[in-house]
């Protein structure tokens, strides 16, 4: 074993003392470093959302946990955590298509996330009639395809007619119609005013949207757009409770892509 010489002894003492003090200190830059990163991540490209109710069925269930894409369209004040007051607008922003799946800021109250699809971007003619949407006057196609059952605790075991819509660009996705006859079956013409969109839920009797409560969505409320279910558990099972998570994770539904 190497022995400190006399006259070394306290120089010895010296090195030894600096070691743990030093090692401490680069355990918590990695600490920083890595909590840094993790933010630059969630603020610039991706952040977690969880799915928490059944507006968004049959493409997204309760107990979804997604990706959203924060640069999809830009980024404004909402992008950022706590939305500070820098600018307004939005900067290296570009428009949604019509379908996409979108994380917005609620317009009455900017505290709270919302997730529906668009159908209506500006200057778009918006109705519903009969339960059919028509987008500029033009009913979009509808056709049956099939029935989904939920496991979601207002509707368990239930079998929902499904039908299959196509919008004029091509994009297709499933909806849901739980009911006949309900008070978003039958709407005005709502006109899409400039910098805003028009979002419906996919359960589309079973949704606050833009038909409602919601109205026109700014284009600055905009967070990003749905991009990948990274994780799904189901039977309204918490993330907390992870004992339950062999018996309720939805493993088909994991790394799905959001269409």
């Amino acid at each position: 074993m190497r022995r400190c010489g006399a006259l070394k002894e306290q120089d010895c003492v010296s090195e030894k003392a600096e070691t743990k003090p030093n090692a401490l200190w680069e355990n918590i830059k990695v600490i920083i470093q890595a909590l840094l990163l993790a933010m630059v991540i969630r603020t610039v490209f991706f952040q977690p959302f969880t799915i928490p109710s059944g507006s968004m069925m049959p493409t997204l269930l309760v107990g979804d946990y997604i990706f959203v894409n924060k640069f999809a369209y830009g980024y404004s004040k909402y992008s950022l955590p706590f939305s500070p007051n820098l600018f307004s607008g939005r900067i290296f922003g570009s428009e949604p298509n019509r379908g996409d799946i979108v994380v917005f800021r609620f317009p009455p109250n900017p505290d709270i996330d919302y997730i529906k699809r668009v159908v209506g971007l500006p200057g778009d003619h918006i109705q519903v009639t009969d339960g059919v949407l028509h987008v500029n006057g033009k009913p979009v196609p509808k056709v049956a395809d099939g029935a989904f059952t939920s496991d979601y605790k207002l509707d368990p075991g239930e079998d929902v007619p499904v039908f299959r819509e196509t919008l004029d660009n091509g994009k297709t996705y499933d909806t849901l119609d739980q009911s006949p006859v309900s008070r978003g079956d039958n709407t005005q013409d709502f006109v899409v005013p400039e910098g805003h969109y028009f979002m419906m839920g996919d359960n589309r009797d079973n949704s606050l949207d833009s038909r409602f409560d919601v109205g026109f969505v700014p284009a600055e409320n905009l967070v990003g757009r749905a991009s990948v279910i990274f994780f799904s558990l189901g039977n309204d099972t918490s993330f907390r409770e992870i004992w339950k998570w062999p018996a309720n994770m939805r493993w088909d539904r994991l790394f799905k892509v959001v269409e």
